[in-house]
């Protein structure tokens, strides 16, 4: 009797259907089409660059058009730029992902016929490996870790929150607990590093708000006391923003209120009171707003400098859970960047870490910062709050939808081009930050996703979860890269270092683990 071959598995019959469409998307430009007239133009200051060139349609694709943009730019070999490309045509932007046939012309946006004019924006000029293995797993905290974050200046130095009211300061190079920070009478729920590096600050249940020397463990004078609920949420003031060499705290509270602190002084420097319930997320804009978001359904925008409400969005039907800004990650760094140079005055520092941020947040020779929240209702809004006159809009930009339960967590891109959404689905789900269009779903947890965190170049982004694992995936094609078993218990808390190189986790089984390639 004949051997029957068993059915082929489902991971065969993927495989050999990714095949089948690669070899289909392979010889779909057709030959025939003759050439194009292309003209470039910068994002950031809607120049043109050059004159239209004719490109043949066979040849338009990303790496050509790279090559191209850097040959009129006068780039050498060496110092060449990668770029990505959209098309924006009727209000509506498309992303050249292959070629300019597929995006363009096939859906006939355009034809041969017309110039395209194409918006090209710089991506990063570096960039970061995937992290693969686990490289230790530090064990110390006595209860669930809630919180972790890296200094801004490099990926050596972590500090980490727990439930046994404790945070901790660990050298992620040797795989070691360096400082243990008591003094927190509750869980601590939230640790950030300043900008500078200078000071930890950590939030708690109970209701106090602590400063600390990251060099020393030991704390910076006494508690901050005037929340009568616990603390969810910390921001800093921007490096570029200090004035007198003060360094400035705001805290949000379940107490509804958000107190901004002079952490020279350890005093109050004014109290935002406004919220009807918990605020649930506070984050300190370049420009000058402060931006909050609560149990209320409600985000307000307040100014920094004189303690007053610029305007409140109303568009949530449930509690909002978080908010993030197109520029996080620029405020974060203030002064460090990829080469690792750190000026050596003060005023080099403040107006490196101002370019930084001006050159990261014009768009149409326009300062515009982004935001985007999350809510209960399963429901993303992207806001533009800040007109160009410098009033205010409170009408949302789009309204992202697609996650089936409350969504949990939502981060942009440190090149302001993608929005990443981690929600109890189980789903994390990518959009276009420009217009929120929705990418892609990034399926593969089978429990809740608690946050989700950028690579500094933008290409890749981790998550982690109920599922005990981290996953990181690739941004551009919408596939896993890497799975990270490890975990014991459910992951609470992950972050991707400002340089690139580790990744950061902790929960439920009071192990830190870092990662890398």
């Amino acid at each position: 009797m004949a051997t029957v071959l068993p059915p082929p598995s489902k991971r065969q019959r993927t495989i050999t259907a990714e095949k089948a469409r690669d070899q289909q998307d392979v010889d779909t430009i057709p030959s025939d089409l003759g050439s194009v007239r292309l003209q470039f133009f910068d994002q950031s200051t809607g120049k043109p660059t050059g004159a239209p060139v004719a490109v043949p349609v066979a040849d338009a694709t990303v790496q050509n058009l790279e090559l191209l943009l850097n040959t009129l730019q006068g780039n050498d070999a060496t110092e060449r730029v990668p770029y990505r490309f959209t098309f924006g045509a009727g209000g509506q932007v498309v992303d050249i992902v292959n070629d300019v046939y597929r995006a363009v012309l096939k859906p006939g946006l355009k034809s041969t016929e017309d110039i395209i004019s194409l918006q090209y924006t710089p991506q990063a000029v570096f960039r970061v490996r995937a992290v693969s293995r686990c490289s230790a797993s530090i064990p110390g905290h006595g209860e669930a870790i809630l919180t972790t974050s890296f200094a801004s200046s490099s990926s050596s130095r972590m500090v980490t929150g727990s439930g046994d009211n404790t945070a901790r300061i660990f050298d992620t190079d040797t795989g070691t607990p360096l400082h243990t920070l008591k003094g927190h009478t509750s869980w601590v729920l939230v640790a950030c590093w300043s900008p500078d590096d200078s000071t930890i600050a950590t939030g708690s249940m109970d209701n106090t708000v602590r400063l600390w020397d990251p060099k020393t463990g030991q704390p910076l004078g006494q508690p901050l006391k005037g929340h009568t609920k616990w603390v969810n949420s910390l921001a800093w003031e921007p490096y570029h923003l200090r004035q007198n060499s003060t360094s400035r705290l705001a805290s949000s509270s379940k107490d509804t209120t958000v107190r901004i602190w002079d952490t020279v002084s350890k005093r109050i420097d004014m109290v935002l009171s406004g919220h009807k319930s918990s605020v649930s997320c506070v984050r300190w804009g370049g420009t000058g707003t402060i931006y909050t978001s609560s149990h209320d359904k409600t985000i307000k925008l307040w100014d920094s400098t004189k303690g007053t409400l610029i305007s409140t969005l109303s568009s949530h039907a449930h509690w909002v859970n978080h908010l993030a800004l197109s520029t996080d990650l620029v405020l974060r760094t203030a002064y460090h960047d990829h080469t690792g140079h750190i000026s050596a005055t003060d005023a080099e520092k403040m107006s490196k870490a101002k370019d930084r941020f001006e050159k990261s947040a014009t768009i149409n020779n326009r300062i515009t910062e982004r935001l985007v929240t999350a809510s209960d209702d399963f429901t993303i809004y992207l806001w533009d709050p800040l007109s160009p006159d410098g009033g205010s809009n409170t009408k949302p930009i789009a309204r992202l939808l697609g996650h089936q339960k409350q969504v949990n967590h939502v981060t942009f891109s440190p090149d302001g081009a993608y929005i990443a959404s981690s929600g109890f689905d189980n789903a994390v789900k990518l959009w276009n930050a420009r217009d929120g269009k929705f990418i892609a779903t990034l399926r593969g947890h089978v429990g809740a996703v608690y946050m989700s965190c950028f690579s500094p170049d933008s290409r890749l982004l981790v998550s982690c979860s109920k599922d005990t694992t981290l996953k990181v995936w690739d941004v551009r094609t919408g596939k896993l890269k890497e799975d990270l078993p490890g975990h014991r218990d459910e992951v609470y808390a992950v972050d991707w270092s400002p340089d690139g190189r580790m990744v950061g986790s902790g929960g439920k089984d009071k192990a830190v683990r870092v990662w890398r390639h």
